[in-house]
């Protein structure tokens, strides 16, 4: 990163785009605690959060997702959820052993409530089967299903499009608009489909070699001349 400064807006869908090694990833794992910065400052919801965990960060409520991604594979669907909700004094050895009711009545909070998560992204049919049996786009899913047990206010998504097959991709878009109307959720995004970020963003961050170059309204970032010039060669969808 080389002096980086960007924001998103509350309640915003917001692109961040830019060639390979631009420095996009880089910057969701910086933002979320994946790793640590050697300077400047990551400000969340008014407090500064720099160098803090990703457990730390996601119960403030910045939850991110992965381009590869990563779910329990020999667990089922709902268990994978399940394992995203805060606040399981089952975990705890002594409640566990000695207070089984108080874990016993939260586990039930959190079953019902990820099973409410999976009717709500489309995997109810499969909260029985085990991850490694979803389709690349049903663990993008399953990942979004986690990242929303979490109760976010900030959901971040390294390439939510790849490897997904086009309806089912947009199925997440679709749902994620929702999800932003119904729950004031707020959504950064990587992606390389341009006709996906100028179609679903509010706003497009452009990066390229650890800079932002232009940040502004798709209109405005599809006609910039250094966008253009150095990333996109003839222009974007809409041109």
């Amino acid at each position: 990163m080389d002096g980086a400064t960007f924001r998103v807006r509350r309640g915003s869908v917001t692109a961040l785009i830019g060639p390979n090694g631009a420095g996009k990833t880089t910057a969701f794992n910086l933002m979320t605690g994946f790793a640590r910065p050697d300077g400047g400052r990551v400000r969340f919801d008014g407090r500064d959060v720099t160098g803090r965990r990703a457990d730390q960060l996601a119960r403030l409520g910045m939850v991110r997702t992965f381009q590869l991604t990563r779910v329990l594979s020999k667990m089922t669907v709902l268990d994978n959820v399940m394992l995203a909700g805060g606040d399981q004094p089952g975990e705890r050895f002594l409640t566990a052993a000695f207070r089984p009711g108080r874990w016993r009545g939260r586990e039930a909070a959190v079953r019902a409530r990820a099973e409410g998560v999976l009717e709500e992204i489309g995997l109810s049919r499969l909260s029985g089967e085990y991850a490694a049996t979803l389709s690349g786009g049903q663990r993008k899913l399953l990942e979004l299903g986690r990242a929303l047990m979490a109760d976010p206010t900030l959901v971040m998504l390294d390439e939510p499009m790849a490897g997904v097959n086009p309806t089912l991709g947009r199925s997440l878009l679709e749902m994620l608009d929702r999800l932003r109307r119904e729950r004031g959720l707020t959504v950064l995004f990587i992606e390389h489909d341009m006709e996906v970020v100028m179609g679903r963003s509010d706003e497009v961050i452009v990066m390229g070699e650890g800079r932002v170059v232009v940040q502004d309204t798709p209109d405005v970032v599809r006609r910039d001349s250094r966008v253009i010039d150095a990333y996109l060669g003839g222009g974007l969808p809409g041109d």
